[in-house]
């Protein structure tokens, strides 16, 4: 079986950490930054046999250098959001089929078929920007849809309510997905109780507003939309997969997909599960680009195998997607 093709059909931790070995290997040979930054750590495949000591390329590189494991051109270069000024990261990402082949099978192993539901997108700053994997994702979920009300709104908060209103009357099951700051105004706009709609934000106030702590946004978002619980996305330019929370902040990873927490006084320490630190990210889905990626957020994996994201380290510059420091 090719390596691309077992990504998608992991059915163990076995079959995992056989998949990640495999392509940790395979980047080292192909990825000629990533292969500098293992040098650098005298990190071998040879010396390497658990995913706890594969190295984990710190997600600044994505900012300053071209990270691929191919000699294809890219199909599309996604670029993360910045403060005006900032040096943004850069995603080139050359099989886009591959990108649809994990957001579409991820979504669908949490929610059932994307056909089931009307795709309601409040992501105002990512459309304005350009460059959005957010925005890729969420306009291929919204042809996927077939549905007639499926669409992007941009500031027309009234028709996206009519819309809502329309919907929820006619009992037709609903997903809003959106961005923190634009889903508040919605909810200042208009106040709701919705019956057969998932609200879920992608977190952000992209400036736009005071930054929140997650269970204070979700208190407001669930009081304004009339639900007992927000769902959330976590995914960013550099990954190629997304993990999902059907509420309380904690969050789930498709098969292909895995957390782990490393010492925030040590980055070459996995840490045991229940301890806070920086979150890495395994996303193998990264094949052509890098699957092994240490970020700038810190969080905590539960005994059950979810995880939630607490905040992000104090020296990180400020990213679109920045969360509070609790």
């Amino acid at each position: 079986m090719h390596i691309k093709d077992s990504i998608f059909n992991i059915q163990s931790e076995t079959d995992f950490k056989a998949v990640a070995l495999e392509v940790f290997k395979f980047q080292f040979e192909h990825n000629s930054v990533y292969r500098s930054f293992c040098d650098l750590l005298y990190k071998h495949p040879s010396d390497i046999h658990t995913i706890e000591q594969i190295p984990f390329l710190p997600i600044e590189f994505f900012k300053t250098r071209t990270i691929v494991s191919t000699e294809k051109s890219a199909q599309v270069t996604f670029t993360s959001s910045g403060t005006t000024g900032s040096i943004v990261s850069k995603h080139h990402v050359c099989d886009l089929e591959i990108y649809k082949q994990s957001f579409r099978n991820g979504f669908q192993s949490f929610y059932g078929n994307i056909e089931d539901y009307t795709v309601l997108a409040l992501l105002p700053s990512y459309l304005e920007r350009g460059g959005s994997s957010l925005v890729y994702m969420a306009n291929d979920m919204i042809a996927q849809s077939k549905q007639a009300e499926s669409g992007f709104y941009l500031h027309d908060l009234e028709a996206l309510k009519n819309t809502l209103l329309k919907l929820e009357a006619k009992g037709k099951k609903t997903l809003l997905i959106g961005v923190s700051y634009a889903l508040l105004d919605l909810i200042e706009a208009h106040s709701f109780e919705l019956k057969h709609t998932i609200v879920m934000e992608t977190g952000g106030m992209k400036g736009q507003r005071k930054e929140l702590v997650k269970s204070e946004l979700h208190a407001l978002l669930k009081k304004g939309f009339g639900v007992d619980t927000i769902h959330s996305e976590y995914g960013m330019t550099e990954l190629l997969s997304q993990a999902y929370s059907n509420g309380k902040g904690l969050f789930e990873t498709p098969p292909w997909m895995k957390i782990l927490t490393r010492d925030p006084e040590d980055a070459l320490t996995i840490q045991p599960i229940g301890k806070s630190g920086g979150v890495n990210i395994i996303d193998l889905a990264n094949i052509n680009s890098c699957a092994f990626i240490a970020t700038q957020d810190l969080g905590k994996i539960k005994p059950d195998g979810r995880f939630e994201v607490l905040g992000r380290f104090d020296q990180s510059d400020i990213r679109g997607c920045n969360l509070m420091v609790l």
